[in-house]
Order: structure tokens, then sequence, then C-alpha cells
């Protein structure tokens, strides 16, 4: 009895530490929407340029996820987290050159590096939460580890803005100071010196628990191992479904990103807030928190209500919300804006469970190729500041209203269509 009670411990230990990746990631994530507006003044660039931070960051997705899941086959959950912690502490020392030299270049240098080993830690994470305790409690253990990832990024913007943008303004002839130009590459040097610490520490209690983690990971798909990316990339291609998913997949992450890394320059337009950049890049946790509410009421509504019919109302109410930001703007269409992040919350996990279910390619090429799409957040964002750019902040939300249209077509869609098979499989945490 004793010996099963430390092994009992022993995996909640585990698990605890698997937990705090989560946290981790989301925390780091969530940190590139207050960056962008810091390199913006820092480097006197244009919305274009500075949305190339979050290309730069979700493009690790694209190039990544395929990859990470053969990784995992062939080097084991742990073998594969260490790899991913060392990738992520080589791009937080990047990210520390950058700072130091001021070199825009290296920032986005540091933010693919970053996302790339945030990528691996995804696939290689999200099956050790479910496995790391009594297989009847998987569900409660993945959904507990996805809310410390959403507490990440909450909590993430908040921080960023009070170290990358104390007196920092991006306004038409805002004039950026030396001594406010050092102070913003000093808290950006402060905030990834202190994340490569923590990521070196977690790094060092996972060697340490090694063993265990190990007895209670799943068993890696040796299929995966055996085909290779390209196999697996063709056979998700070959459904339809595995398409329309991968494309909802990539308008979904890219309008919710877009909102994310723009809503500090649209709350500090004098088309709606007015305020000062550091004050309304704080207020981009609630656009955040509102979508770790969202997960919660979610939840309990996927029990009561058919999947593709609340991503239908979901998808429906952020694109009407798009839209009245785009027609009427004001300080009304601030708080709108903000509420976007309550109805992405349910999107991302309800998409990806609709594709499984309908796709005819096999359950990992399908997974593999929807984190794949995750490359929406590289490609939507720079197509949000060009829009922003040329017009303004409020008329840029008319691209997310476009996806989110779309995405209530897929919805819809899903609704009417035969179900190749039930999934039982647990979906992937999305990167925000």
């Amino acid at each position: 009895m004793a010996q099963t009670d430390s092994r009992s411990a022993t995996v909640t230990s585990a698990y605890a530490i698997v937990t705090c990746l989560f946290f981790a990631w989301g925390f780091i994530t969530s940190l590139v929407d207050p960056l962008v507006a810091a390199v913006k003044g820092i480097f006197q660039l244009s919305d274009v340029e500075a949305q190339l931070s979050a290309s730069a960051f979700f493009i690790a997705y694209g190039v990544m996820s395929l990859p990470a899941a053969v990784l995992l086959s062939r080097r084991k959950a742990v073998g594969t987290v260490l790899i991913a912690l060392a990738l992520m502490v080589a791009g937080c020392m990047i990210m520390l050159a950058a700072a130091n030299i001021a070199v825009y270049e290296l920032v986005l240098l540091g933010l693919f590096v970053l996302a790339s080993g945030i990528t691996i830690l995804q696939v290689a994470a999200n099956p050790l939460a479910a496995a790391l305790g009594p297989p009847d409690r998987s569900h409660f253990r993945l959904t507990f580890s996805q809310t410390f990832n959403s507490l990440g990024t909450f909590i993430g913007p908040y921080l960023g803005a009070v170290l990358f943008l104390k007196g920092v303004e991006v306004k038409h002839g805002a004039v950026l100071t030396d001594e406010v130009r050092a102070q913003s590459l000093a808290g950006i040097d402060r905030a990834f010196f202190w994340i490569a610490g923590l990521i070196i520490l977690v790094g060092v209690i996972i060697w340490m628990g090694r063993k265990v983690i190990s007895a209670s990971a799943p068993a890696a798909p040796q299929e995966t191992a055996r085909r290779g990316v390209a196999a697996t990339f063709r056979d998700a291609t070959s459904s339809n479904w595995a398409l329309f998913g991968g494309l909802a997949i990539f308008l979904y992450v890219g309008a919710e990103v877009a909102i994310g890394t723009q809503m500090s320059f649209f709350l500090n337009s004098d088309r709606v807030w007015g305020i000062p950049l550091e004050n309304a890049a704080k207020y981009v946790s609630l656009y955040w928190g509102g979508a770790m509410v969202g997960r919660l009421v979610g939840s309990g509504l996927l029990t009561k209500v058919p999947a593709p019919r609340l991503l239908a109302v979901f998808t429906g109410m952020a694109c009407a919300m798009c839209v009245y930001v785009f027609a009427v703007g004001g300080v009304s269409a601030g708080y709108v804006a903000l509420a976007i992040g309550l109805f992405n919350s349910i999107m991302f996990p309800v998409i990806f469970t609709i594709t499984l279910e309908r796709s005819t390619a096999s359950e990992e090429a399908t997974s593999g190729f929807l984190c794949f799409s995750i490359i929406g957040g590289a490609a939507i964002p720079p197509l949000v500041g060009l829009v922003s750019q040329n017009t303004d902040y409020v008329t840029a939300l008319i691209v997310p209203a476009i996806c989110y249209g779309i995405l209530l077509f897929f919805a819809l869609s899903a609704g009417r269509a035969r179900i190749a098979h039930p999934t039982g499989v647990e979906t992937p945490i999305e990167p925000l």
C-alpha cells in the first residue's frame, strides 16, 4: 500500500510539472501581443513590418508540427520535451542578444526558434497530461492543464505591457526618446532572461523525474515514424474534410492572433478609446481572459448542444461583432472587440474534433495537418496590418469578419456532413 501511495504521489508530481509547461507556453505566446506593439515603436516599423513578429512566431507551427510528431515517435516523450525546452532556451538567448544590440531581424529569428520549441513541446506534452494518472480521468487532467494554459495567456499581455511599453507611443508624429527606447529594450531583456532561467529549471526537474514520466507516457505511434513527414502529409490531404478543417484552423488562428496583436493599436486609436499604448496593451489580457471564461462555459454547453451547432453560434457572434466594430467604431467598439475573445474560446477544439470525425484520412495524419494549419497565425496578421496601414485599425477588423464568416459556413456544413468515425482522441492545445 505504501508503495502504491508513493507511486501515486510521484505520478501526481510529474503531472504538476507537465501542467507548468502548459502555463509556460501560454504565457510566452501571449507576450507576442505587447511585443508587436513595442517593436513597432522601438524600430519605427510600419503595421505590416510589426506584424512580422507574429508571423515569425506562428510560422514555426507550419514548419515544425509534422516533424515534431515524427520526433516524438522516435525519441519518446521525455527526450522530445527536453529537446523542445532546449530550443526554447536558445530562442530566449537570441531574444536577449536582439534586445542588447537592437536588431529587429534577430527578434524575428528568436521568436521563430522559441516557437519551434513550443510547437514540439505541445506535441509531446498533450498526451503526457492525459496519461499521467488514472485513464478514466484523462479528460479532466487535460482540461485542467488547458486552464493553466489560458491563465498564462491572461497574465502574459499585462506583464508584457508593463515591461515593454512604458512610455512607448506609436501614433503618427509620436517621438520615441532614447531613454524610453532603452527602457523598453531592457524590459524585453529582463523578461526573456527570467523565462530562460525558469525553462532551464523545469528541464532539470523533468530530467530528474524522467523515469516516472517515461513509465506513464503513452506509446508513440510507430506508424508516423515509419511513414515520415511527406507520407503523413499526403495521407491528410487525401481527405476533403481534412483540407476543409485545415482551412478552418488556418482562418481561426489567423483571426484570433491578428485581433490580439492589433488590439493595443486599436484601443490606442483616437477612433476608439485613444488611451496610452501601455494602458491599451494591458486591456489585451481581457481579450484572452474572455477565451478562458468561454472555455469553462463552452465545456458545459457542449454536453447539451451539438458541436457544429454551438460552433455556428460562436462563429456567427464573432463575425457579427467584427462587423459592428467595422461599421460603428467609437468607445463601444472597444468593448465589443475585447469580447470577441469569449467567442473564440471553443473554436479550436471543436473545429479539431469535428474534422477528426469527418476526415477519411488517418487520425494521426489529420491531427498533424491541423496543427500544421496553425500557420494561419503567420499569414493573416500581416494582411490585417496591411489593411490598417492603408486605412485604420477599425477598418482592419473586416478581415477577421471574413474569416469568421467562412468558419460559420464550415460549422453549418459540418452539421449536414456524415461522420466517418467517432473520435475519442484528445485534441491538442491550441497555441494561445
